[in-house]
């Protein structure tokens, strides 16, 4: 029997605005917080700042201030300004996995 990788069914920010719960197809609850989250950002402007070695190592205090469901994935904004970073269903799935 083939085994079926889950999908993300649903979203939800927690109301500290800290977190996101993903809900998945196979029932499954995952939390993942918005530092894991803002430093796991691959637009090409947190791209350029790796490779400058600009980024931060940390965003203490950083929260969700927007999400924008695009269908295959989510498009999160945060309370430093920074909203430009896509996040695929299957990319979130393997930020929980670490």
């Amino acid at each position: 029997m083939a085994m079926v990788a889950p999908r993300l069914t649903g979203y939800e920010v927690g109301s500290d605005l800290a977190s996101l719960a993903l809900t998945t197809s196979q029932d499954g609850l995952i939390t993942l917080t918005a530092e894991q989250l803002r430093i796991a950002c691959k637009c090409a402007h947190c791209a350029r700042a790796r490779i400058d070695q600009r980024f931060p190592a940390d965003f203490p205090g950083i929260a969700i201030v927007e999400v924008n469901d695009l269908g295959y994935g989510l498009n999160i904004g945060f309370s430093d300004g920074h909203n430009r970073g896509i996040y695929p269903m299957s990319y979130l799935l393997a930020i929980a996995s670490r």
